[in-house]
């Protein structure tokens, strides 16, 4: 049994706003997801929300309505501010007291409060925005099998740098082109090169891939100088997201050697728009990846017990595609790819123990992601540099389009869900977007 569970994750609790109860829902009363939003009718004033089913509790009225009063202060003004960050810097102990309360005020086997009708809120009545003031973004490349799959496309007998299974690899993203479900991403330029070509030019990327992703958001930061060990590296995370990392792969090869991405990655990453709690997902806790007899043994500051008893997450994270010809003739999205969180190689405590070792200092709202999901098994790639290898094996589309990478018009959707016999699934919602033509 999972020693951080507690009565927030009874599978028999329900709410009494049906949408929650409904199967297939993404946010039923365990989980519980915190979100920004802007109201439509007041786009000055943006709150923090929780969502529950389909409707969003809004924890700014609920502090005003006086539905907090039994938190501490500092916790009911943190549930009054605009963003994120201000309740997530509380820490892990924010949550704890948060989320039981909140259950109180929606679940079925308690009279419901006398709600007033800006207290929940539907989704047409709402503009979700970017939850945190996103300081920072730091890009891992986390799954043995993406970087197994790459690897082997660009170095067939030695796909795997000698580094890689000795500590987290990772790269600094671009904070200013964080954007949030449903942004479209306008088709980026820059310079390609082909093999046969003597010079480089400048022009739209013809490699535009996706990335599956899950994000990370810091919660508790640390001073600098003062590295996070790993077993307290979670407490410094407050929950977790999609992440979409865009990627021009030709834009990519030409400028990545010797410092690694820049404006192949830069122009957009696109994430989903709800954080689901450490806490909620407690019960789909699992072991780390279990490493091969012949793998190199962990450095002490990247080894702990808990964190290889139950550093894993059964997660599962799926790729859906529709092209505009798809959507005009009424052909649903194409799965492209499903794999799971527990296949990642590095789990989120080593990423945060990492990132620290050296003295870096994290700060609430960071976002850390974790690196293309992939597993090892055929529709598992996480990216369609593997699927395609290259885009020398194009797939068919429904609609009988084929597809190397994305065309303008295709629509990439990703969602996320933990579902394990006994609990009841939680989701962490969409991250979607559409490609456009360059600017």
């Amino acid at each position: 049994m999972n020693r951080d569970l507690n009565p927030t994750h009874d599978p028999q609790l329900r709410s009494w706003i049906s949408s929650a109860n409904q199967p297939g829902t993404d946010f039923p009363i365990q989980n519980l997801p915190f979100g920004v939003f802007q109201r439509r009718d007041q786009p000055q004033e943006s709150r923090i929300g929780v969502a529950i089913g389909d409707r969003i509790l809004d924890l700014h009225q609920c502090y005003r309505s006086g539905h907090l009063q039994n938190l501490p202060e500092v916790l009911q003004q943190a549930c009054a501010e605009s963003s994120l960050n201000p309740l997530m810097a509380l820490g892990p102990w924010s949550v704890a007291m948060l989320r039981p309360l909140l259950q109180n005020l929606l679940r079925a086997d308690c009279p419901p409060p006398r709600l007033s009708e800006d207290l929940l809120l539907q989704d047409l009545q709402v503009e979700m925005q970017i939850p945190a003031t996103i300081g920072d973004y730091t890009d891992f490349y986390a799954s043995l099998f993406h970087a197994t799959h790459v690897g082997s496309l660009l170095r067939p007998h030695n796909p795997l740098l000698p580094n890689y299974k000795h500590l987290p690899i990772a790269y600094h993203g671009r904070s200013s082109s964080l954007l949030l479900s449903g942004r479209p991403i306008p088709r980026p330029q820059g310079q390609r090169k082909g093999a046969d070509e003597p010079y480089p030019h400048f022009g739209a990327t013809q490699a535009l891939d996706y990335e599956m992703e899950v994000g990370f958001l810091v919660g508790q930061g640390n001073a600098l100088g003062k590295p996070i060990p790993i077993a307290q590296a979670e407490s410094a995370i407050f929950g977790l997201c999609l992440v979409n990392d865009w990627s021009a792969r030709d834009i990519q090869a030409w400028e990545y050697q010797p410092l690694g991405p820049f404006l192949g990655k830069s122009f957009a990453t696109s994430l989903s728009p709800w954080v689901v709690t450490l806490e909620a997902i407690a019960p789909f806790r699992c072991p780390a990846f279990t490493r091969l007899a012949e793998d190199p043994p962990l450095l002490p500051y990247l080894s702990c017990f808990d964190n290889a008893k139950q550093g894993g997450i059964d997660l599962t994270v799926e790729v859906w595609l529709q092209s505009a010809l798809m959507k005009d003739q009424g052909i649903q999205a194409l799965r492209l790819s499903q794999a799971n969180f527990q296949d990642m190689y590095w789990t989120l405590a080593q990423m945060v123990a990492h990132h620290t070792s050296n003295g870096c200092n994290l700060r609430s709202g960071d976002l850390l992601a974790s690196g293309t999901i992939s597993g090892a098994e055929e529709g598992s790639q996480g990216s369609l540099l593997e699927i395609t290898r290259r885009g020398a094996q194009p797939f068919e589309l429904p609609s009988g389009e084929q597809r190397r990478f994305l065309q303008d018009g295709d629509e990439i959707t990703l969602r996320g869900y933990c579902r394990r016999a006994g609990y009841v699934d939680i989701g962490l919602g969409l991250c979607q977007a559409q490609i456009t033509a360059s600017i």
